[in-house]
């Protein structure tokens, strides 16, 4: 078990946690992060003892996406170079060892790359006042990696409105069309006049427990029945996650001035003003 910067692996009895740890930033993905989380998932996917993990995020969302700052802002000529080049699209999870489950236990935000991990995982928790976005498209970059890994799952027109205009979509829309597997209601304690902190502590332990459940549902499954299912499933997102990034990547939407006028005027807290330049 082990504290990384910015997260946590730990495991009780054949249940892993991953819990993401960068509150003060809404677990915002910097360069640390990744590495963080590939080893974390590493971790898991080696520890005997762990059938399914549960990946969650501490203070008041799951994860708000990319460190616009580090990742955009202030990107050095290799971080640039390699954001030419492309993502990996087998990204956190489309290649493991042992191919076991994961669920991601959803409060609060899941944007961008949160919304990228919640899409790689097998099962989704959510609670009610979850939102989802692709919000690299506010950003002035393609979602076309994060929307071919939704439209695996819930191919509709939705994910298109998520993917051109980059708006967050309430969790219940998602549930309704087969994206969450369970869904919390959670308008019980927004509205009992909890602080913010306990509240969100409180929708957290909920959205746990109900992953936990489905967890255990698993743990009664034998293990490499389930692994080969794992595997069949993200099969379905592989293909079209490299066909997406293969089709966007020439566009270079990292060179343009609405790129940059997106980054900075996030950094100065300004409404932007776009040239489709």
């Amino acid at each position: 078990m082990t504290n990384y910067e910015t997260m946590s692996y730990t495991r009780n009895k054949k249940i892993g946690y991953i819990t993401f740890n960068r509150p003060k930033s809404l677990n915002a993905v910097n360069f640390q992060f990744e590495q963080d989380f590939h080893e974390a998932l590493l971790e898991f996917d080696l520890d005997d003892g762990a059938w399914v993990v549960i990946i969650s995020g501490i203070g008041r969302c799951f994860c708000a996406g990319a460190d616009i700052k580090q990742k955009f802002a202030e990107m050095t000529p290799a971080q640039k170079a390699n954001r030419t080049k492309g993502a990996n699209p087998e990204s956190y999870l489309g290649r493991t060892v042992n191919w076991k489950p994961t669920i991601s236990a959803v409060h609060g935000y899941a944007l961008g790359a949160g919304l990228l991990i919640a899409a790689e995982s097998d099962l989704v928790v959510a609670s009610t006042d979850a939102k989802f976005g692709i919000t690299e498209t506010k950003r002035g970059l393609p979602g076309g990696h994060v929307w071919a890994k939704m439209n695996a799952f819930m191919p509709s027109k939705v994910i298109t409105e998520m993917l051109i205009t980059g708006e967050p979509i309430q969790a219940e829309r998602l549930y309704d069309l087969g994206f969450i597997n369970r869904l919390i209601n959670s308008d019980e304690i927004l509205s009992s006049g909890l602080g913010s902190e306990a509240a969100n502590k409180q929708i957290l332990d909920l959205v746990l427990s109900e992953a936990e459940s489905l967890a255990n549902l698993i743990i009664e499954t034998p293990p490499l029945a389930a692994r080969s299912g794992v595997r069949l499933s993200r099969n379905q997102w592989i293909v079209p996650a490299i066909n997406a990034d293969f089709y966007l990547q020439p566009l270079r939407l990292h060179d343009t001035e609405d790129f940059k006028e997106a980054t900075q005027s996030f950094v100065e807290k300004r409404p932007p003003n776009y040239q489709a330049k």
